[in-house]
């Protein structure tokens, strides 16, 4: 039986992590879709011909979906599913802004997703992507270990490559890591940062590292701000793409990633970046590394901010 996934919302988001799968050819099928009426096929037919050049087999399959469900058949037996639906941010707005528009679509996609692919995990990146994940897996009643956001991958491959520019390095001999929200709230750990095996701390004074933990948690904000239309999607698309590959993989990869914690770090009953095992059914299990009492601290902050939020969007 061929592997499936599908990608929900064919925005520029949405369809470079269709072409991002459909190119790993590691699925049968990558199902796009959207609502705005041919934008999916039309995407799927110019990706499908790129088939002969980048030599992968991946079949896209674009469908146009409707207010009351029609087209979401074109779902059924996806082994994963990411959601990317929904409005981006423009200058000036901050993800939190998007709540409760969002919360709508989400609410909308992830019921379904629960009809039709009923067996699916789900990978949720719209924003805000706490809250988001949290409400998708209320709305599908998925037992919360297969439903999971992209946070982490994304803010730390934001935080490693500043690091590496900083001290003119190659991006694959920078570790980085980032926990906590995907927003105001996250939470950069120096304490597990290395270039070339030796602690960032190092390398860099604590001012430098501060800025770049201040650059991290802008990344998203600065791209918005050059764009002007839009928000990133290159390095969101290659995040998610990752954490999809994962799970059909059933690789379990440890990943940073927004999980649901419970007891881990001390921290119960919330949807947070933290680091995790990922693999078929999902999350394996949350894996708990050692991090200094202010990171801790830190990642405490972070899981009272979005426990706050997170109970608002069950209303949403």
């Amino acid at each position: 039986m061929g592997k499936k996934v599908t990608v929900v919302g064919a925005g520029f988001y949405g369809s470079t992590t269709a072409q991002r799968l459909a190119e790993y050819d590691i699925f049968d099928t990558v199902v796009l879709t959207d609502i705005i009426d041919g934008k999916p096929a039309g995407l799927a037919l110019d990706m499908n011909q790129s088939r002969p050049i980048e030599g992968f087999e991946t079949k896209v399959v674009g469908v146009t979906t409707g207010p009351n469900g029609e087209g979401y058949e074109a779902i059924e037996g996806s082994d994963v599913v990411v959601v990317t639906a929904g409005l981006p941010r423009k200058p000036g707005m901050s993800r939190m802004d998007l709540l409760e528009v969002n919360a709508k679509i989400v609410r909308q996609v992830a019921e379904n997703i629960a009809k039709y692919a009923p067996n699916a995990v789900v990978i949720v990146v719209s924003n805000p992507v706490d809250e988001m994940t949290a409400l998708a897996q209320l709305a599908t009643q998925f037992p919360k270990n297969r439903v999971f956001g992209q946070a982490g991958v994304l803010d730390t491959a934001r935080f490693t490559n500043s690091i590496a520019e900083t001290l003119a390095v190659p991006v694959k001999s920078v570790k980085a890591l980032t926990l906590g929200s995907h927003g105001d709230t996250m939470v950069p750990v120096p304490s597990r940062c290395t270039v070339d095996g030796k602690p960032l701390s190092d390398l860099l004074p604590a001012d430098k590292i501060e800025e770049l933990v201040v650059r991290t948690r802008n990344g998203g904000a600065e791209v918005v701000a050059l764009l002007k239309t839009g928000s990133a999607y290159y390095a969101p698309s290659a995040a998610a793409a990752r954490m999809a590959k994962a799970v059909v993989e059933d690789s379990g990869e440890v990943l940073p990633v927004c999980a649901w914690v419970d007891g881990e770090y001390g921290i119960s009953g919330v949807y947070l970046g933290v680091e995790a095992k990922i693999g078929a059914e999902g999350i394996k299990q949350v894996v708990e590394e050692k991090l200094t009492d202010s990171e801790i601290a830190g990642l405490k902050e972070a899981a009272e901010a979005v426990r706050a939020k997170q109970a608002d969007v069950a209303t949403l």
